[in-house]
């Protein structure tokens, strides 16, 4: 017979380069006690990540997954149902899974220890969060900025503006519902993100808090641990966050770039006429974004950023990013190779059957969790 799942425990995590041993080791005897940790992350099918997704998410994911506890249970959802909220062309959107698929196992996840799935294919997100959405406050969910920046709106943009009403859909607008679903459904009682998405953790919650009030103490609230790495810049437009939806392939480096590729791309990154290199980012955006890529990609070259500027001051901008390409192959040829191997076509039954394993055990997963739900609700 299933029981309540007590609540999780609430001591707040400090913010700043969270060491994952250190999480472990603080939290190993409090959490223990009340259930073992489940963590739980998830990447939009956008195709192969690039170097922000990299150092901003995935390092931490195989870092989380190769330090958590062996009683931890470790998922990381491809989560395809929030990559609908905008138009997809269905063709693009079942490569960009499997490409997704290939990039999280190349970057050193491991299906027999995460659950590696796609989140269309547990039925009990989209359940959870229906439920959820019978409860979540309009007035919450409008203060939100994800819908907003998609639209590129301002911050104080109302749902109920005649202009953002005809342009606004319901799925873009309760995006964050579905994601706290992904969360609780899952139990989870830690949840990497970066320091942008810290705003949807708060509203998940608050989903577990309101639910937990008014039925039993069935789902949990999760904890925030914030990634050690600041956002990554364009290399083309340094005032800018990396991103697919930049319309220049410069401005990003994909995870699986060839050597060649790497060096134009840095090669042409935008940095100044100032002789030497100094990390000034107000300043000196570009130079400083590949100070930051270069600090972040191996911290045991420097005690900081500032540090490895100091180091590198004698060099010319030419110099200095050779010195950036070097650092940024040498991390990423690994990753490239294993990519590649997988997307061959004779290992298609190999991804395959690594998503079919892993939804399935996140169905079970999830579906524990559902049967206390409906139990609490009556259904």
């Amino acid at each position: 017979m299933l029981r309540p799942i007590p609540r999780a425990v609430s001591t707040a995590i400090p913010t700043t380069n969270l060491s994952t041993r250190w999480l472990y080791a603080r939290f190993s005897s409090s959490v223990a006690s009340a259930q073992p940790q489940v963590i739980f992350s998830g990447i939009q099918p956008t195709g192969v990540p690039h170097l922000g997704n990299y150092l901003g998410a995935l390092r931490q994911w195989v870092k989380l997954q190769n330090e958590a506890p062996p009683n931890a249970t470790i998922l990381y959802s491809i989560v395809d149902l929030h990559a609908i909220t905008i138009r997809q062309d269905p063709v693009q959107l079942r490569q960009w899974r499997r490409e997704m698929l290939a990039s999280l196992l190349s970057v050193g996840l491991d299906p027999k220890r995460s659950i590696i799935f796609y989140q269309s294919d547990v039925a009990a997100h989209s359940e959870l969060m229906w439920i959820l959405s019978c409860y979540a406050s309009v007035g919450y969910l409008s203060r939100m900025t994800q819908w907003k920046s998609k639209l590129a709106l301002p911050e104080n943009t109302s749902p109920l503006d005649p202009s953002t009403k005809t342009k606004l859909k319901l799925g873009l607008f309760s995006y964050p519902v579905l994601q706290a679903a992904d969360i609780l459904v899952h139990r989870a009682t830690h949840v990497p993100v970066g320091a942008d998405q810290s705003q949807h953790l708060e509203f998940a919650r608050e989903c577990a808090n309101s639910f937990n009030h008014n039925f039993q103490h069935v789902l949990v609230p999760p904890e925030t641990i914030l990634s050690p790495a600041k956002r990554v810049m364009s290399l083309t437009r340094p005032h800018l966050k990396m991103s697919k939806s930049h319309e220049d392939p410069k401005s990003r480096i994909l995870i699986t770039d060839s050597r060649e590729e790497i060096s134009r791309k840095i090669n042409s990154a935008l940095t100044d006429s100032v002789a030497g290199v100094t990390y000034d980012p107000l300043n000196r955006p570009g130079v400083s974004n590949l100070i930051h890529i270069m600090y972040h990609l191996d911290e045991t070259i420097a005690d900081s950023c500032e540090a490895l500027a100091g180091d590198c001051r004698d060099l010319s901008l030419r110099a200095f990013k050779e010195r950036v390409i070097d650092a940024v192959d040498e991390q990423l040829k690994s990753v490239r190779i294993k990519y590649e191997e997988l997307m061959q076509p004779n290992n298609d039954h190999l991804l395959s059957d690594i998503s079919d394993e892993g939804s399935r055990k996140a169905s079970a997963n999830a579906n524990a969790t559902m049967s206390l739900v409906r139990g609490a609700l009556g259904l």
